[in-house]
Order: structure tokens, then C-alpha cells, then sequence
């Protein structure tokens, strides 16, 4: 397996446990869920393994995910700043460390950011 190969199954890898995280699924819930081993769903996030055409399906049917989400860094993407998040593995490992009351302080904070970030680009457009 070469480098690229590499760094596009960490990169899905990642996204599959942010995924799982979301919706509260353990390893195993979700190898159950899935008619797979908890093993196999570890390898998938560590990028170890990549899974078939149908396992990536019925993984993005479980985890209520679109395959834009698993790929869109693969694939040329819109949304640079999804791509920025997913790829600091500081912040995902941190940000899935946290309870959901802390989750949602953090999402409130960067609604607030924005606001005053728009506010300001506004200002200065004005001038």
C-alpha cells in the first residue's frame, strides 16, 4: 500500500469514528449493527483496512452519513473548513473526549465567533 492509499484510509478512518462517536455507537454496537467484528470496525478507523463497496454503503446508512462525508477530502470539496477540522487529529481526538454539555459550549462559542467574524468583515467592507 502506497503513501496515498494510506492517507486516504486514515483519512475516511477518522471520519468513520467521528461518525460513530456522533451517534453513540460503541465498536461493537456498531459491528453488531452491521453484521461485522469490532476488530474489523477498529481497522476501518485506523485505516487499516478499507471496506467494500457495500460495508462503506451500510456503514453510511448506520452511521446517518453521507459518502460526501467520508470522501469529501479525497475528492475535490467545497468545504475547506470541514476538511481542516477532520484533518487536526488535536482537536477530533479532544472534541470527541468531551460530554455533550461541553460539545455544545463549543458549537455555541464558534456560532458566536462567526457572528463576530462576519460583523467585522462587514466593517471593513464598509470602509
Amino acid at each position: 500500500m502506497n503513501n496515498i492509499e494510506k492517507r486516504y484510509r486514515r483519512s475516511i478512518g477518522k471520519k468513520i469514528k467521528l461518525a460513530r462517536s456522533q451517534t453513540d455507537y460503541t465498536q461493537e454496537k456498531l459491528a453488531e449493527k452491521l453484521s461485522l467484528s469490532a476488530r474489523y470496525i477498529s481497522q476501518l478507523e485506523r485505516g487499516v483496512a478499507f471496506g467494500s463497496a457495500t460495508t462503506i454503503v451500510n456503514l453510511c446508512k448506520a452511521l446517518n452519513i453521507s459518502s460526501d462525508f467520508l470522501f469529501s477530502d479525497i475528492i475535490e470539496s467545497d468545504s475547506p473548513t470541514l476538511n481542516d477540522i477532520i484533518n487536526n487529529d488535536d482537536f477530533l481526538e479532544d472534541y470527541l473526549q468531551l460530554n455533550d454539555y461541553n460539545k455544545e459550549i463549543i458549537i455555541s462559542m464558534s456560532k458566536q465567533l462567526l457572528k463576530l467574524q462576519n460583523k467585522n468583515d462587514e466593517k471593513i467592507s464598509n470602509l
